[in-house]
């Protein structure tokens, strides 16, 4: 090797170590915060589908799956059932966003790392914004 050959970077795995410390750029973030609600959505599944079939199947059933939000069911107080549909929501949200996102940069062909910044932002502040605002609802503060 010559001394006038320049030396190139060496790029190498991140060790488990340094997990903690590696900070990982907004979009980074969104798309493993998409993958998460993914699998919470897909873990959560057999929850939306009973809430849909009490409420609407009858109006018994709607008066038992509301009372189930403040009363509790199986065991577990109602606050944690709303803490599981909160969670729901946000899930829900934001795979919604950060999906419309990948659609939108498919779409207009937006690959600029700026781009891809400022609308991983504002996907995180969306489905925040979004969580606690029903989030508000759900636990009766307006």
């Amino acid at each position: 090797m010559t001394d006038s050959a320049k030396t190139r970077p060496v790029y190498r795995n991140i060790h488990i170590t340094e997990i903690l410390s590696y900070r990982l750029p907004p979009a980074g973030i969104v798309s493993i915060l998409h993958r998460v609600s993914g699998l919470l959505l897909f873990a959560l599944l057999p929850f939306v589908v009973w809430m849909l079939d009490n409420s609407l199947s009858s109006e018994i059933s709607f008066d038992a799956f509301t009372n189930v939000f403040v009363a509790g069911a199986a065991g577990l107080p109602g606050g944690f059932i709303k803490l599981v549909a909160l969670a729901l929501i946000w899930a829900y949200l934001h795979h919604f966003i950060a999906g419309v996102r990948h659609l939108w940069m498919d779409a207009t062909h937006s690959v600029s790392k700026a781009q891809g910044k400022s609308s991983a932002v504002l996907t995180l502040v969306l489905s925040l914004v979004l969580t606690a605002l029903l989030g508000a609802k759900l636990f009766g503060l307006y």
